[in-house]
């Protein structure tokens, strides 16, 4: 168990950070770091019919100026919303659990939140309710490099970052043409798995990945 974990909020988190905070006694989320492009604050792969397929959430944000990730806004010009929705049908319409959580999922994709942040709240309190699960959480109150207090999994974030951990494979929708992909989004799991996706996330030794 660990005792106290401190990841960024993401946008329907992989796999390696669910599992992280189900084996933690509580999580706190960090936010008040600044804004970077290009991971999984904004982003997340699922499993389509040509592979891994990448959705990506477009943020309104000043250039060369440093923001908080709690502070950015979401942009709306294009309907990114009835994308990732219809993406998400295509891919997962006919996956064993898929039905049972469409119209919590819908919800989500029809409510137009200003910030990121708000976005990250209900994606996360919407993963917690799909998997059965209560954990305490917090958000940080001012930023620090470094913990020595806490088990830090911020880097994780990184949408390329290459963790150590074997991931047990599980039936994927197309795993018979394209094979298993490991650490997809969450959501891939709880599709797929339902309520024995949290025991998978318990299971998961995570521990070569830690830091």
């Amino acid at each position: 168990m660990i005792p106290k974990l401190l990841v960024q909020p993401a946008y329907f988190a992989p796999i390696a950070q669910y599992a992280a905070i189900l084996q933690a006694k509580t999580t706190e989320f960090e936010t008040h770091d600044n804004f970077v492009k290009q991971t999984y604050r904004t982003r997340c792969y699922i499993y389509g019919a040509n592979g891994k397929l990448l959705l990506n959430v477009p943020v309104s944000k000043a250039k060369g100026q440093k923001t908080l990730t709690t502070e950015v806004e979401l942009n709306y010009e294009e309907d990114w919303q009835k994308l990732h929705l219809k993406s998400l049908q295509s891919a997962y319409r006919t996956s064993p659990f898929y039905e049972y959580y469409e119209a919590d999922l819908t919800g989500i994709f029809t409510t137009k939140h200003k910030y990121l942040w708000e976005l990250h709240q209900k994606v996360h309190a919407f993963v917690m309710d799909a998997l059965q699960e209560e954990k305490p959480s917090s958000e940080t109150t001012e930023y620090f490099n470094d913990y020595t207090d806490k088990t830090d999994l911020r880097s994780w974030i990184e949408a390329k970052k290459k963790l150590n951990i074997d991931f047990p494979k599980y039936v994927q929708m197309f795993d018979d043409k394209h094979g298993f992909l490991e650490n997809l989004s969450i959501l891939d799991l709880i599709f797929m798995e339902g309520p024995n996706a949290s025991l998978y996330l318990e299971n998961l030794n995570i521990n070569n990945a830690l830091t």
